[in-house]
């Protein structure tokens, strides 16, 4: 693992952090959404369900995006788009969409933060203002930690997703600070740490143990395993 890279930014006034992959795992998220869809639809529209087995879903899911790539910011649309192609496929009311889309969204939102996830965001957040600052669709009002944090910037709201520097500047207007005044927190190199170099942030990767080291190196970024680490480091600081 590589150590920090970065000095301690001078007069910071608040976080922004990326959720799926920075305080959860995602993959086994979607995968038990979409188990908990695929048997909402075993019970409701069999048809649908004999028709489309999982993978067909996703694949359907993949083929919606591909035909609207404006839709890129907004992962609810694309899948409650491709759930209703579905149904009407199957001769049902593609308005049965809402309600299949629901039992997806719970699940997607039966979230496991990784190890001393709700801690670390406890004790940064007695030190600094928080906001999320994603481009996925979880619901943070959902989550006990949520509260920690002073609201959500998403791409699916906002209309624009990382790396985009747009979304950044929204998050600093949010915070009321300037961007230098800021530090984002996230796993994707491309969409979270160039991002929001970009942007004029301040940046801390939280380097999953299969992410392979950047073509430009880390010097000037927070490289860190957890967030728990990142949080003894900035409030040793």
């Amino acid at each position: 693992m590589d150590a920090v890279s970065a000095a301690l930014p001078a007069g910071l006034r608040g976080i922004t952090l990326d959720l799926d992959d920075t305080l959860w795992p995602i993959a086994p998220v979607i995968e038990q959404a979409e188990a908990a869809l695929h048997a909402w639809l075993a019970r409701h529209a069999p048809a649908v369900a004999e028709r489309f087995d999982t993978e067909a879903l996703r694949l359907l899911r993949d083929d919606v995006a591909r035909d609207h790539p404006d839709w890129a910011h907004d992962f609810t649309r694309i899948r409650h788009v491709s759930i209703g192609i579905a149904l009407q496929r199957c001769g049902h009311d593609p308005l049965m969409a809402d309600a299949a889309f629901a039992a997806f969204f719970e699940a997607r939102n039966t979230l496991q933060p990784y190890p001393g996830v709700p801690e670390a965001l406890a004790r940064l957040a007695a030190r600094w203002p928080l906001l999320a600052l994603t481009n996925g669709n979880a619901d943070l009002g959902r989550q006990p930690y949520g509260r920690h944090f002073r609201g959500t910037v998403s791409a699916r709201e906002f209309g624009i997703g990382k790396p985009d520097g747009r979304i950044f500047q929204e998050a600093a207007r949010r915070l009321g600070a300037a961007p230098h005044e800021l530090l984002h927190v996230g796993d994707d190199w491309l969409l979270d740490v160039q991002g929001a170099r970009a942007a004029g942030f301040h940046t801390a990767w939280i380097r999953h143990a299969h992410a392979p080291s950047p073509a430009e190196g880390t010097q000037g970024t927070w490289v860190v395993a957890s967030l728990t680490e990142l949080a003894d480091r900035l409030l040793a600081g």
